[in-house]
């Protein structure tokens, strides 16, 4: 299947999966951005229950063009957030140092952060790259850049959340579809088989 799908801040464990199991994907960059989208959000599970982090941005009308906003020290917000959250995690010393650096360094426009990110995600879970350049015929793709959605998902047959380790399992349950830092920071190499 060749899918479309929108640029994500650590996406959730759903569109890791589409991810891995496309036989190509193109990542929208110049779709008009969708606001209270996974585009600069994630869900965390944290001591207090399912927490969001969202990067704030400036106003622009194609993703591509979206800025980073330096408002409220959201990388010092963040990076302790996911610390608090995963620093018990069976792998979180295993990965930190890979995810430190997105916290340490600023960057101008969110969907190069985000790409950064996948690319990086990807490398550590070991899903392939099956990206292809924005010339395929849009027509023949199978378009998820809003079915894909914290406030309004749509329904997905194909996605299965299996339940997986989680920190504070034991206090709420199992916590499906959060952010893939969720998934790697409690599951490690093991990562793959879940999607």
């Amino acid at each position: 299947m060749d899918i479309l799908l929108a640029t994500t801040y650590f996406g959730p464990v759903q569109w890791y999966q589409k991810l891995y199991r496309a036989d190509s994907v193109i990542i929208d960059a110049d779709e008009p951005f969708m606001k209270q989208s996974y585009r600069n959000r994630c869900y965390i599970a944290a001591a207090n229950g399912v927490q969001a982090l969202t990067v704030p941005i400036e106003k622009a009308r194609l993703t591509r063009d979206v800025r980073i906003s330096d408002h409220g020290d959201w990388r010092r917000v963040h990076w302790n957030a996911i610390v608090s959250a995963y620093g018990e995690s069976p792998f979180f010393e295993y990965y930190q140092d890979d995810l430190r650096p997105f916290y340490e360094q600023r960057w101008d426009f969110l969907y190069d952060f985000n790409e950064a990110i996948r690319q990086t995600m990807c490398d550590l879970i070991d899903i392939p790259s099956h990206l292809s350049p924005l010339t395929s015929h849009l027509s023949s793709l199978t378009d998820l850049r809003t079915a894909i959605n914290p406030k309004h998902p749509a329904p997905d047959a194909d996605f299965q959340a299996k339940p997986y380790y989680q920190v504070y399992a034991s206090r709420y349950g199992f916590q499906p579809n959060l952010s893939v830092l969720d998934l790697l920071l409690n599951m490690g190499p093991e990562s793959i088989f879940y999607l």
